[in-house]
């Protein structure tokens, strides 16, 4: 399952994104990761929320970014949660279509039993038809 928090920068996705992943902590049975481009945010987030600055492995395309999800999903069957900060910059897809990347997504969190929940720098009439349904906030 696929949740997309949408807005341009400096609307407040991040600190939506924090408080949501905080939030899930209490109530998860399973382990929660979360993805960002930097370390900046480890003390916001609950200690029990695992923080993986992806900036720091060698991950060049969108290919690779998917890799290396399943890489995470594939030594922790416990993962419930996935939230990814700056999806697009993550991902590679900065000015690119995304709707490929929504269904994807889709698919490995419903194979493994992982929500995945994405902070996305566009304004909602800019995401994919696709994505529309899965919009829980738009900023």
């Amino acid at each position: 399952m696929v949740q997309i928090i949408a807005g341009k920068k400096g609307k407040g996705k991040t600190k939506f994104l924090l408080d949501k992943a905080n939030s899930a902590i209490k109530e998860s049975k399973g382990s929660i990761v979360y993805l960002d481009k930097s370390s900046k945010h480890m003390y916001e987030l609950n200690t029990k929320v695992r923080l993986i600055n992806v900036m720091d492995y060698p991950i060049r395309s969108y290919n690779a970014f998917i890799g290396f999800i399943c890489g995470i999903i594939s030594q922790d069957h416990d993962l419930e949660q996935m939230y990814l900060d700056s999806f697009l910059k993550l991902a590679h897809l900065e000015g690119k279509d995304i709707a490929d990347a929504i269904d994807e997504l889709d698919k490995i969190g419903e194979e493994y039993a992982v929500t995945f929940v994405l902070s996305v720098s566009q304004d909602e009439a800019e995401l994919p038809a696709n994505a529309k349904d899965k919009l829980v906030i738009s900023l």
